[in-house]
């Protein structure tokens, strides 16, 4: 999946009409929406969720026990994977979690030439995990067949369908207690206007060929239509059309408020505006039954750095924003969409995703998209509280101390000086060798420095003075494997994250060719030098450290 087609890459994202929507006044009129209205629920039954998902591209990823772990800390009990490695499965079975597994890209046209091989695959990699019958857990929730397969792979197309279609009657012939829908993430790239919603409709050389077919089989299977859908890209390619705070689920005035002309509803974020114009390119296909095909977010998200120049919106505080509010949305306020109003309309999302991928290639921001770094520390904290427990690293009672952004450099030193001497604050962690000594700077240190001496202090007024060179924050400093002393983290997570990759020869990443980098990313070439480093390494283990 390229860096760009998060949220569209190649769809006309916005039109001229847009321009005068977002200057219009609001309206104090209720109007039905035009035309039948369109029927299409929450993904699932029960309560709408958010979830996370997990790639595992990352240099000090937790080992899958202290995963499962780390999971229960943060009470996630949703997620998604992009394979289906069963140790990883079996650990999320005792956390007591639910994922979507699965099929990567390159898995597509052996299960969708053969239905026997994907009655193979879900007998080996589905049916373990399927609750099939009391000895066996029911952790897989839905299987997602391939990943934005019209942009990321379109010569694998023709096979996508037949794949679903040969993986649902697998599952069909198993009687399940508990069926395990089927369907296949989207690009929201597929639907072409979606502003203002009411005038979207599905890219012409994809709709009767693919996604009508696909919408009737979800139709008929009770399967959900998964898409990924990012408003930070809408606001990336919308040059300035976009209010920052539209794509945050921030309030607006009323005159910024986007008013679709067609419908006269109100918009107060793009979130809502692009699950609108899906259901209209639905209900515009007119395929029978798929009016009532639930909706699943499979991914969204927002990265909290990437290149200035080029990503300017790509900050902690824009993906707290984002991530924070987007939680609230599906799990407190439960608006559904204007469209679709109410709770039982309420799509369920995931977020992208749990940890920084530092392994991916491309743009700075590839890396940056996680809640957490690989080892558990997070990257930012988020406000979530009152969610439902979701996410324990909420904010709202957390306060660190740092080296403010304008002190001057001296005056940095000569505090940190203080703080570490007279202070007796503990800086143990900021000597060479230890884990808080890089990156060796003034104000690195100090800013560890200043957050042990104001812990100390039990966060007391006037304890992160320094005479000016320190200030308070709610973002947590702690990075890689610097954990601050404000930090309420599970250090035993980060140090056995750490530890089990620097004592044991393989890690659990690298040890199973199920674990691997994320759907899309891996060439053939590179699997071929893992395999043959494997093999070296087992060779020469089994030669030298046995005897």
């Amino acid at each position: 999946m390229g860096s760009w087609s998060r949220g569209g890459s190649g769809s006309s994202l916005l039109t001229p009409l847009l321009f005068f929507l977002l200057s219009l006044h609001s309206l104090s009129l209720t109007v039905a929406t035009a035309g039948s209205p369109v029927v299409v629920s929450a993904a699932g039954s029960g309560e709408p969720y958010v979830g996370v998902t997990i790639g595992t591209a990352v240099t000090n990823l937790l080992s899958p026990s202290d995963l499962a772990d780390f999971l229960r800390a943060q009470h996630i009990t949703r997620v998604r994977l992009y394979d289906a490695d069963p140790r990883l499965l079996s650990a999320l079975a005792s956390a007591g979690a639910r994922a979507i597994v699965g099929v990567p890209n390159d898995e597509l046209l052996a299960l969708g030439s053969s239905p026997a091989t994907a009655a193979a695959w879900v007998a080996r990699r589905v049916l373990p995990f399927a609750g099939v019958n009391s000895s066996t857990p029911a952790v897989i929730s839905a299987i997602a067949v391939g990943d934005e397969v019209p942009t990321a792979l379109p010569s694998a197309l023709p096979v996508l369908l037949p794949a679903i279609r040969s993986l649902a009657s697998a599952l069909a012939a198993a009687n399940l207690s508990s069926p395990i829908p089927v369907s296949t993430p989207l690009p929201f790239s597929v639907v072409e206007d979606p502003f203002p919603p009411s005038q979207a409709f599905f890219n012409q050389t994809l709709a009767k060929t693919f996604v009508a077919p696909l919408l009737a089989h979800l139709a008929n299977t009770s399967a959900p239509l998964m898409l990924n859908l990012y408003p930070y890209y809408s606001l990336m390619q919308s040059d300035g059309v976009i209010p920052l705070d539209n794509a945050l689920f921030r309030p607006l005035p009323p005159s910024l408020e986007m008013v679709d002309p067609n419908t006269l509803l109100h918009y107060t974020n793009v979130f809502d505006a692009m699950l609108d114009a899906v259901r209209v390119a639905v209900r515009n296909l007119n395929v029978s039954g798929s009016g009532g095909v639930p909706i699943l977010v499979t991914e969204t998200g927002w990265p909290s750095y990437g290149d200035r120049r080029a990503e300017p919106y790509a900050s902690k505080d824009n993906a707290d924003t984002y991530n924070s509010n987007l939680i609230k949305h599906v799990l407190q306020d439960k608006p559904g969409t204007p469209m679709a109003p109410g709770a039982a309309a309420q799509s369920s999302a995931y977020i992208y995703e749990l940890f920084n991928e530092d392994l991916r290639p491309g743009p700075v921001s590839e890396a940056n998209w996680g809640l957490f770094y690989g080892n558990g520390t997070p990257v930012y904290l988020l406000h979530v509280s009152g969610a439902g427990g979701l996410l324990g690293n909420d904010t709202t009672d957390r306060s660190f101390c740092v080296a403010a952004d304008d002190a001057e450099e001296k005056a940095v030193q000569a505090a940190m000086d203080w703080a570490c001497g007279p202070g007796r604050a503990d800086c143990t962690a900021i000597q060479p060798g230890q884990g808080c000594y890089l990156p060796n700077d003034v104000r690195s240190h100090a800013s560890y420095a200043f957050d042990a001496y104001y812990q100390s202090q039990g966060r007391a007024a006037g304890s992160c003075y320094f005479q000016g060179a320190g200030m308070v924050t709610t973002t947590d400093p702690s990075h890689d494997n610097c954990l601050f002393p404000g930090s309420k983290q599970l250090g035993n997570h980060t140090k056995s994250g750490s530890a089990s990759n620097t004592t044991t020869p393989t890690s659990d990443a690298e040890g199973s060719a199920i674990w691997r980098l994320r759907t899309g990313r891996e060439k053939g070439f590179s699997l071929f030098l893992r395999l043959l480093l494997s093999i070296t390494v087992v060779i020469v283990t089994d030669s030298n450290f046995w005897t």
